[in-house]
């Protein structure tokens, strides 16, 4: 009897730790990824029988491109992100001491303890030598349309924009915020996202590739517990 308790405790256990065999990395890119424009203003009664009314929404100036300005519009992000980074460390440590003593005026005891060697000599050293070098190089191009989440006080827009993409068995995540300046969007509506400011890129794929890349619970318990 007490032994199948043991195996019920020791299954609901490990039943209990499979739940944690697959730890989703946190994301990169928080908060709403898009945003929809406010309902426009009710008409006005009164009309001055021009065809431009300015007032209502969603009309731009006459002499200006539609570059996005409101919260909901749209903007293209042109992804082309490149790092490669590189450190060397060599450290290289020297040390040597040595020290003498001579016994002289003894007692006639002292003989019988030392022999005849009456001088006392220490020597010590140490050293030390150290390398290593860490290399890092990241490639990441590509396009995605965001939205306008919201506008700051100087006219900068707050933008943000997912993608979803499904493949068989597997999907691919691509997420993107940041903040951009209007003037550097051009005229076709596009941005590059080495002009975007506190950017935010995260690709995160999920499937049976990337669970064959996640190292398992069991392995990880011993992996902490290991001293080495």
């Amino acid at each position: 009897m007490l032994g199948r308790f043991l195996l019920g405790v020791l299954c609901a256990v490990v039943m209990g730790l499979s739940g944690c065999a697959l730890v989703p990395p946190e994301p990169v890119v928080t908060g709403p990824l898009t945003a929809r424009p406010p309902p426009p203003p009710p008409p006005s009664p009164e009309s001055n029988g021009a065809i431009f009314q300015p007032t209502a929404y969603g009309n731009y100036p006459l002499f200006e491109d539609r570059r996005p300005r409101n919260v909901g519009d749209i903007v293209t992000v042109v992804i082309q992100e490149k790092t490669n980074a590189a450190k060397n460390v060599a450290t290289q440590t020297d040390r040597n001491g040595s020290a003498s003593m001579s016994l002289t005026g003894m007692p006639a005891v002292a003989p019988a303890w030392l022999g005849a060697q009456q001088n006392i000599d220490a020597k010590g050293g140490n050293s030390s030598k150290g390398t290593g070098s860490s290399s890092a190089a990241n490639t990441f191009s590509g396009t995605l349309t965001t939205t306008v989440i919201g506008v700051l006080g100087n006219g900068n827009l707050q933008i943000a924009g997912d993608k979803q993409i499904a493949i068989n068995r597997g999907s691919e995540h691509i997420r993107f915020s940041g903040v951009v300046d209007p003037r550097s969007i051009t005229g076709s509506n596009t941005v590059l996202s080495t002009q975007v400011a506190d950017a935010r890129i995260e690709f995160r794929s999920k499937g049976t590739m990337d669970e064959v890349q996640t190292m398992g619970w069991l392995q990880r318990f011993f992996l902490n517990i290991s001293p080495f």
